[in-house]
């Protein structure tokens, strides 16, 4: 099995730590609906959107690489009133909705990380074909290719949004580049799961040498606190500037950091991809579903509070451990949009792919790979794992 990805492992672990520091207060819909049924789809009309006619699935199954969290409102967006919470299979299902009109077919979302036994989506998607689509990041679609190649359709996330978090009372490093040499200078480390792809491009670039580094992160905010700022650390700038200084009792106060992105290493977290395969038979539904995903992200980021609220119902319902409060999920959105980790790119389209981004990111992570054992398929092409074909361009966050 695939190593758990930076995402799960250190999610699942840091926010469990996070509940033994601090009391979080989680707001939820009401047990009611959680656990009403779906809507009947027999009985509605389908509008102007009709995903059944265009060849989908009358289940289109999303398979998402964590628990419920505002970095997949898109998803929860398509579901309308009173769907189906599954608890035991960590899933939510009911008609898929276009901007609030039926579509003719259904849509369930599952969650990854835990619920999948932290194993990769790719891995999920290639082990049950009645996955639909599921989120791939663009190296992940690099290392994975021979055994289980995928192509992204619809980027949600514009930016990754891992990033190198440090005490700024401690560090007065601006850049990861030159937190790097004050931790070389102090005796401090940067933490991270060892094996990721990211931190091989930062030594390979030089950017932190091997001297600064400790791959044995477990993902708890333990060492960090208890350094008192001389070490830095692994996170997303969509939580953990958050959660340091709101719910870690022992730290409250904010953290300094920069964006892998910044650094160089521009992958597309999280890119929505079908089974390569799978795309000359889907490829009528995907015309019709991806600008359906694109405008449930413009219409979730113009409203999020109700699907913010299923997510937190989710959240309660599913009971991983996972810990999930309003407020994180409120800081998520506003740090989406503010750090363009959601957007538009370099222009006015919502979700597509940069052709050049995507070359260099192929062609920097073909021999971090091989170095590391995991070959790519052989004779893979950058155009080999993703497309734009079926991006509406008229579709953008204004």
């Amino acid at each position: 099995m695939q190593r758990p990805t930076p995402r799960t492992s250190a999610r699942a672990i840091v926010l469990s730590g996070v509940a033994a520091l601090t009391t979080l207060t989680l707001s939820a819909c009401g047990a009611s609906s959680a656990t009403a049924p779906a809507a009947s789809a027999a009985d509605q009309a389908i509008g102007s959107v009709d995903l059944k006619a265009a060849g989908c699935p009358a289940n289109v199954v999303i398979q998402t690489d964590w628990n419920p969290e505002s970095e997949h409102g898109h998803l929860y967006q398509l579901l309308g009133p009173s769907p189906t919470i599954d608890a035991a299979n960590k899933s939510v299902s009911g008609p898929l909705y276009a901007s609030g009109q039926y579509t003719g077919v259904n849509v369930e979302v599952r969650s990854g990380g835990p619920a999948i036994g932290f194993q990769s989506v790719a891995a999920q998607m290639y082990q049950d074909p009645a996955i639909t689509i599921g989120y791939i990041n663009t190296d992940e679609a690099v290392q994975l290719s021979a055994k289980m190649p995928t192509k992204a359709v619809f980027a949600p996330l514009d930016i990754n949004p891992q990033m190198i978090m440090w005490d700024p009372g401690t560090h007065k490093a601006k850049t990861i580049a030159e937190l790097g040499t004050e931790l070389a200078a102090n005796g401090g480390v940067v933490r991270y799961f060892g094996g990721s792809t990211w931190m091989e491009y930062l030594m390979a670039k030089g950017v932190l040498s091997e001297k600064v580094v400790d791959g044995s992160y477990d993902g708890t905010p333990a060492n960090f606190v208890a350094g008192g700022g001389k070490d830095a650390q692994q996170g997303f700038a969509s939580a953990e500037p958050y959660i340091y200084q709101n719910e870690i009792s022992a730290w409250k106060k904010p953290v300094a950091y920069q964006l892998i992105h910044d650094a160089g290493w521009q992958i597309y977290q999280a890119a929505v991809s079908v089974r390569s395969a799978d795309e000359s038979t889907l490829g009528g539904c995907l015309a019709k579903l991806v600008p359906v995903l694109q405008q449930a992200e413009v219409d979730f980021f113009k409203d999020p509070k109700p699907v913010e609220s299923l997510i937190l119902d989710l959240v309660t319902e599913f009971n991983t451990g996972w810990v999930y409060s309003r407020g994180v999920a409120d800081f998520s959105v506003k740090a989406m949009i503010e750090q363009k980790i959601v957007g538009n790119g370099n222009n006015t389209t919502l979700g597509d792919f940069d052709a050049d981004r995507v070359k260099k990111v192929f062609d920097e992570s073909i021999p971090l790979f091989t170095k590391l054992g995991s070959n790519p398929k052989p004779g893979l092409r950058a155009e080999d794992i993703y497309t734009n074909r079926y991006i509406d361009t008229s579709i953008g966050l204004k």
